[in-house]
């Protein structure tokens, strides 16, 4: 019964966004920011803040703002928020 404390990392969603940088702006009906993070978090993908070159796709919410722009410019791909539950 002595056994580890604590949570454990590894994750029961599939690892579907491994080496993945993922963006999300604006505000999303489903997904708080913090959530929308931890579900990218949870599938291997990386969130970020700022979109760049080695951005794999942005989340556009409601009121999407300079971060869609800037996707827009460097050719990123832009899913709304029920691509992004099927990307998920």
């Amino acid at each position: 019964e002595a056994g580890v404390v604590g949570k454990v990392e590894t994750s029961s969603f599939a690892q579907t966004l491994v080496g993945k940088t993922i963006v999300v702006t604006g505000s999303l009906q489903g997904f708080t920011r913090d959530s929308a993070k931890e579900a990218i978090v949870s599938r291997g993908g990386k969130a970020s803040g700022s979109v760049s070159k080695n951005t794999y796709c942005v989340i556009l919410g409601e009121n999407a703002g300079s971060k869609a722009t800037k996707a827009q410019e460097l050719g990123i791909p832009m899913l709304n928020e029920q691509q992004f539950n099927t990307l998920l």
